[in-house]
């Protein structure tokens, strides 16, 4: 107390004092103290220090600073929370549209689309944004969540989709991108550049152009993005129109990156690159092989050596044009109440059937399958669709393949009554024996899901095909539609340019083969890709074996 009594004493003497020692003090910062206060050898413990009203009013200051600066922190965690919310929202106006009628939501182009871009990319933005200590418990769930989100190959996958609907329809990237398909979904800026990278990656500088320019045209309409800037798509699109023999535009587009950004170097180079090509293929005469090459690479909107010879004439049957049935042929097509022979199934009930086709025989046969029975069906395949595939004929396996986009399951009879009753049905409707048939194959097709042109029974190249089932080639196929289409979803006949709608509840049935066992090639058909809506069908593949006194042999080859 003493020690304590002199610190007081002498700061009392100290600021009375006029002739105070100025070598008594020692500044530390804006703080005053006397010397022998600060001794570890003086018992200070309380020790009051007076400051200058001056010094005070700095202070203020500086807690009126911490306290602004708090208050920018609260408003930027306000914002940040305000921003997720307005993300959430959107979202749930998002998946409670899409939860009323999941198939018909997911069924339109640019649903799948973003729902997968949403997924695979915008919900790692969202993570960086709510990174925090409170966040763990969402990050936990993000996290365990993420490893079932679509990856990189489904955002690409979609994307492709949409481009092979725009191809196969005819649409063009402003018909798709504003919402006049119906739904009323748009494209914004990112989803089109987006679309344009996934043709540039995949060296398709047809469509990175229309993605690229659709994108550019929704930017100086006015539409606000903070991602994607004009120049780095006039980069894109002056390399991609360049990839494509038009140089005169390559040279358009980089000197409008140039006009706003001078400094861009790969531009610079480009300039003077186009510019010298330019200069010297005018002082050539033009090379009508090089016009004509690249006439028919806008004609095949950029595809590089097509595998598929009559792809033209698929696209045109999937939009409903081309189909060779006349006013004549048409004339005798009918539709009757069958019954197979007085079959003992049909003899009260006969079944509706319609002539689809004449030569070769395609039938349709309505209300085959009640709702409840195909909702069954679908739910059973649910939990087992896996990308569907096709038989290699150089293996005799089964594989995927790029051709065939939809997703298929096999259902045994033993599986499930439903099952079981199908089978009978398909028996007793065609006559033909199913026990040495294949498992029903449940297969779905999404939005662009499509099985391009091909023949459902083995060739005679290929000698091995289904050798492991041991029963023979593939006589007939029975196709069964369990859902309605909105747009696109037929299946055509190529060969023979015939068309035929999905139609809930309806199957159709031809034979693959003529009576002498021969292929019948006129049978070349595909499913055309969904433009909008979910297409659900089942097939059952019928086999030779067990048919013999069911279809008699014929002795000529089309018999």
């Amino acid at each position: 107390m003493a020690k304590l009594r002199h610190c007081f004493t002498i700061l009392l003497l100290l600021f009375t004092a006029e002739s105070a020692h100025s070598d008594f003090f020692t500044s530390i910062g804006e703080f005053l103290l006397p010397q022998n206060c600060l001794s570890p050898h003086v018992n200070c413990v309380f020790c009051f220090v007076f400051f200058p009203s001056g010094h005070m009013t700095d202070l203020l200051f500086v807690e009126r600073d911490l306290v602004s600066s708090l208050k920018d922190y609260i408003r930027a965690e306000e914002n940040k929370l305000q921003r997720i919310k307005r993300w959430a929202e959107r979202l749930d106006v998002l998946s409670t549209a899409g939860s009323q009628d999941p198939e018909g939501f997911l069924g339109h182009p640019v649903n799948a689309f973003k729902l997968i871009k949403r997924l695979n990319t915008e919900w790692a933005e969202l993570e960086s944004l709510v990174l925090t200590d409170v966040s763990d418990a969402f990050v936990s769930n993000l996290t365990i969540q993420r490893q079932h989100f679509p990856k990189d190959d489904d955002q690409i996958g979609a994307a492709k989709a949409l481009m092979r609907l725009q191809d196969t329809y005819e649409l063009d990237t402003e018909t798709i991108s504003s919402g006049r398909l119906p739904g009323h979904s748009v494209l914004i800026v990112e989803d089109c550049y987006d679309l344009g990278k996934v043709a540039y990656s995949d060296v398709d500088y047809y469509h990175t152009e229309l993605w690229m320019a659709q994108a550019l045209k929704q930017l100086e309409q006015g539409e606000e993005s903070s991602a994607v800037d004009a120049i780095a798509i006039l980069d894109y699109l002056s390399y991609s129109v360049y990839q494509q023999g038009e140089l005169e535009r390559a040279l358009e587009f980089t000197k409008k990156l140039l006009e706003l950004d001078p400094s861009h170097q790969r531009a610079n180079g480009n300039l003077k690159y186009f510019e010298y090509q330019l200069s010297k293929q005018m002082k050539l005469e033009v090379d009508d092989d090089d016009e004509e090459k690249r006439r028919m690479q806008k004609e095949n909107r950029g595809r590089r050596d097509d595998y598929l010879p009559e792809r033209k004439q698929y696209e045109k049957l999937c939009r409903g044009e081309g189909v060779r049935m006349t006013p004549r042929r048409q004339s005798r097509l009918f539709c009757r109440y069958y019954d197979n022979g007085r079959h003992p199934r049909f003899v009260i009930g006969p079944l509706k059937q319609e002539d689809e086709w004449d030569s070769p025989q395609i039938v349709r046969y309505h209300d085959i399958v009640s709702d409840r029975d195909m909702e069954k069906v679908k739910e059973l395949a649910k939990p087992r669709l896996r990308r569907a595939t096709v038989h290699d004929p150089q293996t005799g396996t089964l594989t995927t393949a790029h051709y065939r986009v939809s997703k298929s399951a096999w259902l045994g009879a033993y599986e499930h009554p439903v099952v079981d009753k199908i089978n009978r049905k398909i028996e007793d409707i065609t006559g033909l024996d199913v026990s040495t048939a294949e498992d029903l194959q449940v297969a779905n097709y999404g939005v662009g899901g499509q099985y391009e042109p091909h023949f459902d029974f083995g060739r005679k190249d290929e000698p091995d095909a289904f050798e492991e089932l041991g029963t023979g080639n593939r006589i007939a196929t029975w196709l069964l539609y369990m859902s309605d289409v909105q747009a696109g979803g037929a299946t055509v006949f190529t060969d023979i340019g015939a068309a035929v709608q999905p139609k809930k509840g309806s199957a159709v049935f031809w034979f693959n083969l003529y009576p002498s066992g021969e292929g019948d090639y006129r049978t070349r058909h595909a499913a055309c890709p969904v433009l909008l809506g979910n297409k659900w069908v089942s097939n059952k593949w019928i086999h030779e074996r067990g048919q013999e006194f069911r279809r008699r042999c014929g002795l000529h080859w089309t018999d």
